[in-house]
């Protein structure tokens, strides 16, 4: 599991880097469903509806506001991540505690391993999309905001990114 997420995190700061950029720029992210006996179908979708759309901003990404447990944490969508990301201040604001003992290598970083701890989060939404007992992993140090992946998004039925806006939608 270690280097599955080492992958997933190593992979997704990539992607973020090579997001393409401009009025020429379209693609089209297809979900990648899981089988029904993975850890990752723990997410189950309930209360899909809608449409979102988000503009891509100045910095050539594009950010969610995501609602865990009532309160807004603001969160850069990243299709390339497997999983949620989470800073440790938006974890400790959901309330998620870790032991820092726990800490192991989830990802490679330009200056060595970055340190995190696998967690579950119990309810987050996107607008009319939500999400229960999704996959996340804290790394407390070294990581400027929270990164939404796929153990959200690949419960998202479409995901579309064309020009400078991403939709989500059924």
């Amino acid at each position: 599991m270690k280097g599955f997420v080492v992958s997933v995190l190593a992979l997704g700061a990539m992607v973020a880097f090579l997001a393409p950029r401009g009025e020429h720029a379209a693609a089209s992210v297809e979900p990648v469903h899981a089988d029904a006996g993975s850890e990752a179908h723990l997410a189950a979708a309930t209360g899909w509806g809608g449409e979102m759309v988000l503009d891509r901003e100045s910095d050539g990404h594009f950010y969610a506001t995501v609602d865990v447990g009532g309160s807004d944490y603001r969160m850069l969508v990243d299709t390339g991540a497997t999983m949620i990301a989470l800073t440790g201040d938006d974890a400790r604001g959901m309330g998620l505690d870790w032991d820092p003992n726990a800490l192991a290598p989830v990802a490679r970083g330009a200056s060595g391993p970055v340190m995190g701890v696998p967690v579950t989060i119990p309810d987050l939404a996107i607008g009319d999309f939500d999400a229960h007992n999704v996959e996340a992993v804290i790394v407390p140090e070294g990581l400027a905001v929270s990164l939404l992946g796929q153990s959200f998004l690949s419960h998202v039925p479409k995901v579309a990114i064309s020009d400078d806006k991403m939709t989500l939608s059924n």
